[in-house]
């Protein structure tokens, strides 16, 4: 085991804050394009990485790099990453975000010491370098050696072009020993917009969401020591190979609910914490949009308490018949196969309308009989606050609920046996305006 996977790291919970390219022609050898100015990222929900722009089509630059990821134990991972244009390593990819119709080019640019490529699952048409991007055999021993063409070892190369032609949620991942490279971090996301409709899932006019409540919920896993081997050189027996940590965007809770780009998660940038207002017909009418994503070896039942969501595409295809008829489907967990992608509507409304005016109908237990949590506001009421019992501290802001959205499979909301970690995020809800909260 790698003396710096087994280091225990101090714990950075106090600094926690719970709010929230060318185009290949003809096999032309692939250049990079200058990537477009990053505006600064919203403190919480999906990050897009746009790219920079060639004849007015998306290239995205992604570089193989190596580095470390912490964990809620206080423990670090080695890992592999496909960082933005030629930035240090960062752990999941970026979000690559375009429209539909779109003709995107992603060029690879490998430091690793092995071979890699990358995959488009659900896009089709996908070239390497102007020519079909096919499965890659070994002319020798007819072994199937990758599910793409490849970049080299430490310098190569390739550039993959394909057009967007529906919209959805989809992951883009190594197609080279994909059983290790994939699971050592070569993995993103990648979200396809209907062409003049940026606020809707798909085409149709039902998916519509709004657009500060989009959120994406990518979960993967590790094996320490299948890491470590790597980091070290030496072999591992997959037969071996056993989860031990379970991640949401590549953090871990209470990581996880911390905004996007936390200062003291640098190779860590996407946060988790969906934030949200109550459901109103005047008001706030549309729905939020979660983006569920998987590249684990099991099933994994993700579901946020408290309501069901409605479940309008799986796998980059919307929920219609060949007629044309409505599929969609309620669902309290949304249980997320290995290569799968999600996408479901959400929104919270209070069914009972309870305010100080109109109390919830049982007796509050005294202060003996309670144990004040994190987030507790001192009042059972959106918007409402109340003094707290001396000596307890709250990271509640403005009387906001914060309703625990997590994997279902317990033993996987563990790292290394710690519990209450791994995969687990919130869901924040907003008083109705005006409120303090800024």
């Amino acid at each position: 085991m790698s003396t710096r996977f087994l280091t225990r790291r101090a714990l950075r919970r106090g600094a926690v804050v719970a709010v929230g390219a060318l185009v290949a022609l003809g096999g032309a050898a692939a250049t990079s394009v200058p990537a477009a100015t990053a505006a600064a990222p919203p403190r919480n929900g999906i990050v897009c990485t746009t790219g920079g722009t060639e004849a007015g089509h998306p290239v995205f630059d992604l570089t193989t790099r190596t580095g470390y990821i912490d964990l809620p134990d206080g423990n670090t991972a080695f890992m592999w990453g496909f960082s933005n244009g030629f930035d240090a390593f960062q752990h999941p990819g970026p979000v690559l975000c375009v429209t539909e119709g779109d003709e995107v080019t992603v060029i690879l640019h490998n430091t690793l010491d092995v071979a890699t490529s990358i995959v488009f699952p659900g896009q089709e048409g996908v070239r390497a370098d102007g020519v079909p991007s096919q499965p890659q055999v070994d002319a020798g021993s007819g072994m199937m050696t990758g599910l793409g063409q490849g970049a080299a070892p430490s310098t190569g190369t390739v550039s993959y072009t394909f057009t967007a032609t529906h919209a959805g949620t989809f992951l883009y991942e190594s197609g080279t020993d994909p059983e290790t490279q994939v699971r050592m971090g070569l993995f993103g996301a990648l979200i396809v917009r209907p062409a003049g409709h940026a606020d809707q899932a798909y085409d149709a006019a039902s998916s519509r969401f709004t657009a500060s409540e989009e959120v994406m919920v990518l979960l993967s896993e590790i094996d320490p020591f299948q890491h470590a081997a790597v980091e070290q050189g030496k072999t591992f027996n997959l037969v071996n190979y056993k989860a031990r940590y379970w991640l949401v965007n590549g953090r871990g809770y209470p990581d996880s609910i911390a905004d996007n780009g936390a200062s003291w998660l640098p190779s860590q940038p996407y946060g988790s914490l969906a934030t949200v207002k109550p459901y109103d017909p005047a008001t706030h009418p549309l729905p939020g949009l979660a983006r569920y994503l998987s590249v684990g070896s099991e099933d994994y039942p993700f579901h946020p308490h408290g309501n069901n969501g409605l479940v309008v595409g799986r796998d980059g295809h919307p929920l219609t018949s060949e007629t044309g008829q409505d599929l969609s489907m309620e669902k309290f967990a949304i249980n997320i196969g290995p290569g799968q992608t999600w996408d479901v509507l959400y929104k919270w409304y209070d069914a009972e309308d309870y305010s100080p005016s109109n109390p919830v109908s049982v007796t509050v237990p005294s202060l003996a009989n309670q144990v004040v949590g994190t987030f507790y506001s001192g009042s059972p009421y959106l918007g409402d606050t109340k003094e707290l019992p001396p000596g307890v501290q709250t990271l509640n802001q403005c009387g906001e609920f914060y309703i625990i959205s997590h994997n279902h499979a317990l033993f996987q909301i563990t790292s290394w046996g710690v519990n209450m970690t791994g995969p687990i995020t919130y869901m924040r809800i907003e008083p109705p305006e005006p409120n303090t909260c800024a």
